[in-house]
């Protein structure tokens, strides 16, 4: 990776956020909820955050920072890391490491790749990371797992999955359903489809809010005096799949812009790392066409910009 600007101090790094939410509230262009997951659909495009937690803990924050959102496909790169601590390379058998270059959702490569997912981040890998740590354990025992490792990594218990997302997810996923019946047909799935799904969508319905997120993800930065959750080999390559694969078919958009590792949900958030330096949580519910949050993509630009992170040097 390439070498970092000197650490900011707090004090030179509160304006910038303050500065970027404010440049953020003035965006005409705000992007489209999810429309088709009912819940989300409820969200205004209208709030925006960004937090931003250094290695000693602090969280620094800007806008709506406290007000938690649906983290969904973030939420992968947690259990992505619970698989590895648990299977170590075993894991690579069933998902690749590759980019996919095409949407979240798609069935195309999996058809042409023999129920084999392209990545752990596009929607049919996430569930074969689900349903490789669901084996010989109950939904409720690996959603239990998931949330202490969430809450250790942001050092708060109050984190909680929302109970009506994650019903207003199931009953419309109809598109994980055919993934996980496709892979299924090749011997890729191991537990009942409907285990998986039902484990799947209440992990994307943990609820965060930016401030928390932020902090949950210091343990990817690799920093002296951080959380100690995973070794640092694994460190890397989490990293290395967030830049290549983080936000799907817009991956090499974002890694052009911004320059950092970085994971994007449909509920609007981004989690990226500084490696070293920091975690940065932006939201904003209205997403792109290809499903990252508008807002937080222009903010994660703005602020890699004005810091100089990048680990392209």
């Amino acid at each position: 990776m390439g070498t970092l600007t000197p650490p900011l101090t707090p004090e030179a790094l509160q304006p910038v956020l303050d500065r970027i939410a404010a440049e953020m509230a003035q965006e005409p262009e705000r992007g489209q909820v999810a429309s088709y997951i009912p819940e989300l659909a409820r969200q205004s495009t209208t709030p925006f955050a960004i937090a931003l937690a250094l290695p000693d803990g602090q969280v620094l924050r800007a806008g709506d920072a406290d007000q938690g959102f649906s983290i969904q496909s973030i939420s992968k790169v947690f259990t992505l890391a619970i698989a590895l601590g648990r299977l170590g390379d075993q894991l690579w058998l069933r998902v690749g490491r590759e980019p996919s270059g095409h949407a979240f959702n798609s069935i195309l490569q999996l058809e042409h790749e023999n129920g084999i997912p392209r990545n752990p981040f596009v929607n049919a890998g996430a569930l074969v990371v689900t349903d490789a740590i669901l084996a010989g354990h109950q939904p409720r025992e690996v959603l239990g797992e998931l949330l202490r490792f969430i809450r250790l990594a942001a050092a708060d218990d109050d984190i909680h999955i929302n109970k009506a997302v994650a019903a207003s997810e199931q009953a419309t996923a109809h598109r994980n359903i055919a993934l996980a019946e496709f892979m299924a047909a090749h011997g890729n799935l191991r537990n009942p489809a409907a285990l998986t799904i039902g484990t799947y969508v209440h992990q994307c319905a943990v609820e965060m809010s930016c401030a928390q997120l932020a902090r949950a993800g210091l343990f990817l930065t690799g920093a002296p005096g951080g959380p100690r959750l995973v070794s640092p080999a694994r460190i890397r390559r989490i990293n290395a799949l967030m830049m290549m694969c983080g936000h799907y078919d817009g991956s090499g958009e974002f890694a052009y812009r911004v320059g950092l590792p970085g994971k994007s949900g449909v509920g609007g958030g981004i989690l990226a790392i500084a490696p070293g330096r920091a975690a940065i949580a932006t939201w904003s519910p209205g997403l792109n066409a290809r499903g990252n949050s508008h807002l937080g993509t222009l903010a994660m630009e703005r602020l890699a910009r004005e810091t100089g992170w990048s680990v392209f040097g």
